[in-house]
């Protein structure tokens, strides 16, 4: 598997990501100003956002391919996860933010809006957004990379935004000319609350997964127990009684620690032969996954394996 290619595909996704964003943001706020709608100003701001975040994930995507070093004896991996993690926090603070001053507007009695124009934003943005979270999405699984992933959740909910606000403002002009005309101040508002609380649950679970491995917490059971039966599988030669392994995951990495208690029948005569062992092992599960990184020790007293 050629790794320095999808570093290198991971790289231009990232540029990509950041061309577009600087200029969804200038698209943005040209249409909130036009409009004066709370609710494409909140859009802008999240892609001003989201662009200063790209510039943030460009810099961590050559950090974490460094080797380890005096300073970071594990590799830059860590720094991954920790990113997410920020990106997370912040989209949580815009949203409560975004619901806040809503609820004053919407007390203060709406805000009106241009929503003939804003029909144009809702539809080049509601595509534009959609369709590069998708490609990301797509792109992810083949170079797994969790920054691609989670940049394309980061469109996914700038895409949502995007359909909220034209089918929203589609609703308002409609009412514009009927006997409900004075209700259409409080569409915008009323839609950025809604957008506000949709949104939370997304970030919230970007947050958690983040977090879970910022703390080096496993991974889930189901995901354990893949791992766990296809290293047996490797082990098939070996003499043992019981293996016992520790995985957790920092950003691209997958961390093993294998320990492997042998039986009485386990005869080897050097340490050469162990260390065959563990590179044909580690071979085996790099095969199956790039991201695995292990450290395999035998051991004769189970003890020593808690």
């Amino acid at each position: 598997m050629n790794i320095g290619f999808f570093e290198l595909q991971e790289k231009r996704l990232l540029s990509l990501s950041l061309l577009i964003a600087s200029l969804f943001v200038l698209v943005a706020f040209s249409f909130a100003f036009a409009t004066h709608s709370d609710a494409i100003l909140f859009d802008a701001i999240y892609s001003l956002i989201a662009f200063l975040i790209a510039l943030l994930t460009l810099k961590v995507a050559n950090l974490v391919q460094r080797p380890d070093d005096d300073r970071f004896h594990f590799g830059y991996t860590a720094i991954e996860p920790t990113l997410n993690m920020f990106k997370s926090i912040i989209i949580i603070v815009m949203c409560l933010y975004a619901v806040t001053s809503s609820i004053n507007t919407l007390l203060s009695g709406g805000s009106s809006a241009e929503y003939d124009v804003g029909l144009i934003y809702g539809v080049v943005a509601t595509l534009g957004c959609f369709g590069i979270s998708i490609y990301m999405k797509l792109k992810s699984k083949n170079i797994r990379s969790d920054l691609i992933a989670v940049d394309s959740r980061t469109w996914f909910i700038d895409g949502v935004l995007s359909a909220s606000i034209l089918c929203a403002f589609a609703l308002a002009y409609g009412i514009q000319h009927t006997a409900f005309a004075h209700y259409a101040p409080y569409v915008d508002p009323v839609l950025l609350i809604v957008l506000g609380v949709a949104m939370l649950p997304i970030p919230g679970r970007i947050l958690l997964d983040s977090l879970n491995e910022v703390i080096n917490k496993a991974p889930p059971e189901s995901v354990s127990r893949v791992i766990e039966k296809k290293l047996k599988k490797t082990l098939v030669d070996v003499p043992y009684e019981h293996v016992e392994v520790r995985i957790s995951k920092r950003g691209r990495d997958v961390y093993l620690l294998v320990h492997i208690i042998v039986d009485d029948s386990f005869r080897f005569a050097t340490v050469s032969d162990l260390d065959d062992i563990r590179i044909q092992c580690e071979a085996e599960m790099r095969a199956w996954d790039p991201a695995i990184i292990m450290d395999i020790l035998f051991i004769r007293d189970p003890e020593l394996a808690e």
